[in-house]
């Protein structure tokens, strides 16, 4: 997981040591957001491993007052679940979905491609986030 500053960030260093020391649940349990006082991101993307395709990247801002139940990391739900979650995160959070079609990944690579896709998740969300947790090593 790593720690990006939205543009309304301006101390990231100080920001990034406190997301360090306070953010690392596979649930979010808004303790991150508690301590820097705004809004917080998440974004992940799908797509990298396929040999066609574009990349497609989520960003979104949960809401602490409708937080689904069952939330957890993907691969620990039943299709099911996943499915219901869906429903419940769009109706109850803020969400912007982004692309980068395949002549994109081809004129970029991958990386870049993916990033691309977040960045236009993100752009989507309408609210400004004071940060953003980007799901990766390579973010």
């Amino acid at each position: 997981m790593r720690l990006l500053p939205s543009q309304k960030t301006s101390n990231y260093p100080s920001l990034k040591k406190r997301a360090r020391a306070c953010y690392e649940p596979s649930v979010p349990d808004f303790s991150f957001e508690k301590k820097i006082g705004g809004i917080v991101a998440g974004v992940d993307e799908v797509g990298r491993g396929p040999w066609a395709g574009p990349v497609v990247a989520a960003a979104v801002i949960l809401n602490e007052d409708d937080f689904p139940d069952g939330l957890d990391d993907s691969k620990k739900l039943t299709k099911r679940m996943r499915e219901q979650l869906y429903e419940e995160i769009r109706n109850g959070s803020t969400v912007g979905i982004g692309q980068a079609s395949v002549e994109e990944i081809d004129a970029l690579n991958i990386l870049q491609a993916s990033l691309l896709a977040m960045r236009r998740a993100i752009i989507k969300l309408g609210d400004v986030p004071e940060a953003i947790l980007v799901d990766g090593n390579n973010s």
